[in-house]
């Protein structure tokens, strides 16, 4: 099989060294919700991905649902990205800000003084959320966002693009997957409102659409990328019967904003539901862009699915977690080292930046 993984691919005006890309995995280093330079050590451990998505990052104070993850709407965090950027691109890696508002998948312990949980409408998420305070909490009960809340949310992910081009990013991706905010608005089950955000699909396409349209506007289309998980189970998300009419809609309208690219996962590898094969084939046949897909590939998978054009770049997640040169150890055939579940999202080093390379094995 040809080792098309390797290749070099040019993603709008950006040139990536091979097409293997590190998937937006949160790790809860962020303390105090600004990036710091242990963040800035793991980044740099993992530049010889073609492209690194990073963590999921709030693009406000009310988007902030877990604990120590990072933040940009501030100079605070401008200045904390600035040191990952410097070091991935001293080592000739490409990044991007993944933009993630949690929505109602937060807790009021987690979030700074004077922020609120917020939803397109009040519908609790079932399910728990950790909190550094007290432990184990149920999900909070989201305020319905009001029209003009609706309004500064976009302008907050605008915002914190133009703040991720100040801070040295190749471009943002767009977290619409997931069950988070963006995904919140797109569902009928989390999504009951009744002025120009919800309703029809057009409806509650909306919020995504414009916040796509204004960072575009804003930084440039080859400099945004977006995230989906059609049918994904995440964070309560339910199946329901207009998903793939939605999708559909999703991957036209795309097209026509010539967005840098769309990110699809498939979380089946953990226990949600598989992103079925017909959204796969007809997003590829109505979006024309790049379309990175994501998924519990391996090295074999991923050479497959570049082959068979079914996407043109394949992200891997907890590989890259645990491997920092795993383009290497991929070239190689080299044995992987296997990531360290307890300390997934807990403070310091440990699981973080001590996974050796093959040259230190």
């Amino acid at each position: 099989m040809a080792n098309q993984l390797f290749e070099n691919y040019k993603l709008g005006n950006i040139k990536l060294k091979n097409k293997a890309v590190m998937a937006p995995m949160t790790r809860s280093r962020a303390i105090d919700n600004i990036p710091n330079a242990l963040m800035a050590e793991y980044y740099g451990q993992r530049s010889g991905s073609g492209l690194i998505v990073t963590e999921g990052t709030s693009p406000s104070p009310n988007g902030l649902g877990y604990p120590r993850i990072p933040a940009m709407y501030n100079q605070h965090h401008v200045d904390g990205w600035r040191l990952v950027t410097d070091k991935v691109h001293e080592n000739g890696g490409k990044i991007f800000l993944q933009l993630m508002h949690c929505g109602r998948i937060a807790h009021h312990l987690n979030l700074p003084d004077g922020a609120k949980v917020l939803a397109p409408s009040a519908i609790i998420a079932e399910g728990q959320m950790y909190t550094d305070a007290e432990g184990m909490k149920e999900n909070d009960l989201p305020l319905e966002m009001s029209t003009n809340e609706v309004h500064e949310a976009i302008e907050g992910y605008v915002n914190a693009a133009k703040l991720a081009i100040e801070a040295g990013f190749d471009g943002v991706e767009i977290h619409g997957a997931n069950g988070y905010l963006i995904e919140q608005f797109l569902s009928p089950n989390s999504n009951y409102r009744k002025d120009e955000f919800g309703g029809s699909i057009h409806s509650r396409s909306k919020f995504l659409l414009d916040i796509v349209a204004q960072t575009i506007d804003a930084i440039g289309a080859d400099k945004v990328g977006l995230r989906l998980s059609p049918n994904g189970a995440f964070n309560d998300m339910q199946p329901y019967p207009a998903m793939e009419e939605t999708y559909h809609y999703l991957a036209e309208e795309l097209d026509k904003l010539k967005i840098g690219y769309v990110h699809l996962l498939d979380h089946s590898a953990m226990g949600s539901t598989p992103l079925p094969v017909e959204v796969l084939e007809d997003f590829r046949n109505t979006f024309n862009g790049t379309l990175i897909l994501c998924g519990d590939f391996d090295k074999d998978s991923a050479e497959k699915a570049l082959a068979d054009h079914t996407a043109d770049l394949i992200a891997f997640g907890r590989p890259f977690l645990a491997n920092p040169d795993l383009v290497e150890r991929f070239k190689k055939n080299a044995e992987l080292n296997q990531p360290d579940f307890d300390t997934f999202y807990t403070p310091g080093e440990k699981g973080y930046t001590d996974y050796p390379t093959l040259n230190e094995e």
